[in-house]
């Protein structure tokens, strides 16, 4: 039994021992493989293209020349061959910056933020409606018959009753006045409530909550005096010296109504629109951490709408934030520095006093590379720049004569098959993806550009014979943060933290901050001065001048 075991344990070690080196042998044949198929392409992919030219000949002797593109597969990422390590050895496992994302993601499209972002609009356009179509109902209530217990109490016939309803010259008037206000009223309402919403704040917008609440209390109040008046009948005499219910005082009632409406609308525009517009505080706006700043003029605003107010010019003013930039490539000497930075010990005979000077010198090396580490920033950064513009002057150069192949036919016989914009861009695009993907790479604009995005952007070029300056711009321009296209989305969460109640005013020396993700905001708000002019009146007389004659002078 032991020989079997021993013989079955030596019988699976050369098999893995041979699965082993199968493996080993199929990939090394691989590698040989990509290898050569790296040296065919220069070493390094340019661009998932892959261009021959065929020069045929038809039956006249002349010979044409044929381009022909086909495009190769490649992966998202066509820009980026190096290779990058993280802290996730499983490939099951995710990273806490997608976890985030996901709870982000879960947070801002959850049935509680849907509600609450939905739930005052749905209340506003439904309190609006209700107010609207108020005087409306008032007046044509009667008339179709509601309230049939009114002509109960009194002694009328249906003549007079007729004669109660009836609508005369100047009923008329009311009338036509009545439907020209509700007319405005509803242009009013149109141009200040019925827009998509801009922000979901954390706290109650007061001014808009006052405007609501007058509203709501208006309408209550015109809708329980108008029942009390139709109910309890209006006190007029008519011809038989009857009691009833005149139909030209509901109108005027109604159009009352509609004015107060009015007036409403009036006051909301003042608080909503017209009060903030006055520049009234300094603003001072401070991203963390690159440490870019802008400075703008805002009028009288809550905290929260401030708030929404600077992200709206945060989006549109500011550049795109690269936190891959913030680090600076380290150069060979710089690298060289820091591995020679490390202590050496040797364990096996040292003295104390050896040792002692040992570590003495290690400190004063530290000490000098640290006086000097200002100056080793400098020529890095200077570096950088050299970098930077020595790739852009090569992608300009590589563009504009990527561009000087494509040529507009306008209904002329052409030697060639017409390309569409999108084709032609695949056909041009290569002589100038390298070029281009150094320049990215050296930016670290990798993670914002995609290959199908650059060549979408290029056959638009194409199609608006747009220069190549221009193809260029998007990837010179760093501003503003909604050219970036991951940052054009339907939504945008931020956090707002502040010492103060959120729906207060803004007012001098006040501070808070806007948090997303790695991103935050310092805003700092001050009065802006009282300027006392003054009126100085100048003397015409004293702008008289004589000339004084010096030998030394040449005149």
């Amino acid at each position: 039994m032991d020989n079997e075991h021993d013989s079955v344990k030596s019988e699976n070690s050369g098999r893995s021992r041979r699965s082993r080196h199968n493996n080993s042998t199929s990939h090394h044949s691989q590698g040989r493989r990509s290898h050569r198929s790296n040296k065919r392409t220069g070493g390094e992919i340019m661009a998932p293209f892959q261009t021959s030219v065929n020069i045929t000949g038809d039956e006249n002797g002349q010979q044409q020349e044929i381009i022909e593109v086909q495009i190769l597969p490649q992966d998202e990422n066509w820009g980026d061959n190096t290779t990058a390590i993280t802290g996730n050895t499983s490939e099951q496992s995710i990273s806490m910056e997608d976890i985030n994302s996901v709870w982000n993601r879960e947070k801002e499209t959850g049935f509680g933020f849907t509600c609450k972002r939905y739930l005052e609009s749905a209340f506003s356009l439904l309190l609006g409606f209700v107010s609207f179509f108020s005087p409306v109902a008032m007046v044509v209530m009667p008339k179709l018959g509601f309230f049939p217990s009114v002509f109960d109490h009194v002694d009328l016939t249906p003549s007079m009753k007729t004669q109660l309803l009836a609508c005369s010259s100047e009923c008329k008037g009311l009338l036509v006045s009545l439907a020209a206000r509700l007319v405005l009223l509803a242009l009013g309402l149109w141009a200040l409530f019925l827009r998509r919403s801009i922000a979901t704040m954390p706290r109650i917008f007061l001014y808009r909550s006052l405007v609501i609440l007058l509203v709501t209390v208006s309408t209550f109040a015109y809708w329980l005096f108008y029942l009390v008046q139709v109910t309890n009948g209006a006190k007029i005499v008519v011809e038989t010296g009857g009691e009833g219910v005149d139909y030209k005082s509901l109108v005027a009632y109604a159009t009352n109504f509609v004015d107060t409406l009015l007036f409403i609308h009036y006051i909301a525009v003042v608080l909503l629109e017209l009060r903030h517009q006055q520049a009234t505080y300094f603003v001072k706006v401070v991203r963390s951490p690159d440490g870019r700043s802008k400075s703008y003029t805002m009028g009288q605003l809550s905290i929260q709408r401030a708030a929404v107010w600077v992200l709206q010019r945060y989006y549109v003013d500011f550049p795109i934030f690269n936190p891959y930039l913030e680090t600076i490539p380290i150069s060979k000497s710089q690298r060289n520095k820091l591995q020679s930075s490390f202590k050496y010990y040797e364990v096996d005979g040292v003295n104390a006093n050896q040792q002692q000077s040992q570590s003495r010198a290690v400190l004063a090396a530290n000490a000098r590379r640290r006086d000097s580490s200002h100056n080793e920033r400098f020529y890095e950064e200077h570096e950088y720049e050299r970098r930077v513009k020595k790739r852009r002057a090569r992608l300009i150069t590589a563009a504009e004569e990527a561009f000087t192949h494509i040529k507009r036919i306008h209904n002329e016989p052409s030697p060639t098959v017409p390309l569409d914009p999108h084709e032609a861009a695949q056909a041009i695009f290569p002589s100038m993806a390298r070029a281009l993907q150094k320049y990215l790479r050296v930016t670290r604009q990798q993670p914002r550009h995609t290959f199908e995005s650059i060549l979408k952007h290029l056959a638009h070029c194409l199609k608006h014979d747009l220069s190549p300056r221009a193809f260029l711009e998007p990837y010179f321009m760093e501003s503003p943060i909604l050219q970036n296209e991951k940052e054009r989305r339907n939504l945008q969460s931020w956090s707002l933290v502040c010492d103060e109640l959120l729906s207060r005013p803004v007012f001098s020396e006040c501070t808070f901050q806007l948090i997303q993700n790695d991103v935050s905001l310092i805003v700092s708000v001050h009065k802006l001065p009282h300027f006392n002019i003054s009126e100085e009146v100048v003397d015409p007389k004293s702008n008289k001048f004589v000339l004084k004659m010096n030998s030394e002078t040449s005149v």
